[in-house]
């Protein structure tokens, strides 16, 4: 994809949306758009992997941002930063590499990416916090193999969602993608 002026302000406006959409109040919680937009980052933007990177970290930033405004205001009582944060925008930054395997765009490739995305998340965020690196996290439960399971259950509320919205957001991210690529510019191309 040739990166035009258009084409990064289509971008900011999808990562401002994202992020907006990430603070909605009594959305169903894990549904979020960013493991979406890391896997369409990754497919997308071949030649131009640091547009990858940012779409959704810049995303998750702001709306993290947002959260922490909101917390700050007590209109939250989510913190918009908290220790061992890093650590998730090290996991989407994975997730983003998980759309460079997606060697041409299909809906088999697209579908198998929107799955294992949230279950890469998954599997590793929790394990993360269950090893509480941070001191602070890991919600005491013990560093035993029945401690991370327990871990696991405690998050199983929050996975279904990420599978909804990452197959959600996908089927409009390169859906529409895929019809900009195929009709609105093949049809521009045809007038000039």
């Amino acid at each position: 994809m040739k990166i035009t002026k258009s084409v990064i302000l289509s971008l900011v406006l999808l990562t401002l949306v994202a992020a907006l959409y990430r603070v909605f109040p009594n959305r169903p919680l894990g549904f979020a758009p960013q493991y979406a937009m890391a896997i369409f980052g990754g497919a997308v933007f071949i030649k131009n992997k640091q547009w990858a990177f940012v779409l959704p970290l810049l995303s998750m930033f702001l709306s993290d941002l947002l959260y922490q405004v909101l917390y700050l205001k007590e209109l939250s009582t989510i913190p918009g930063f908290y220790t061992g944060q890093w650590q998730n925008y090290i996991l989407f930054a994975l997730l983003t590499v998980i759309g460079f395997f997606i060697k041409k765009i299909n809906v088999p490739n697209v579908l198998a990416a929107s799955i294992a995305s949230p279950t890469v998340y998954f599997i590793l965020s929790n394990f993360v916090v269950w090893a509480g690196w941070q001191g602070t996290r890991g919600y005491n439960r013990p560093k035993t193999w029945d401690g991370l399971m327990q871990c696991y259950t405690d998050a199983l509320p929050f996975y279904p969602n990420s599978i909804y919205a990452t197959l959600i957001f996908s089927t409009v991210l390169f859906g529409g993608y895929y019809l900009i690529k195929n009709y609105w510019f093949d049809k521009r191309h045809q007038i000039a």
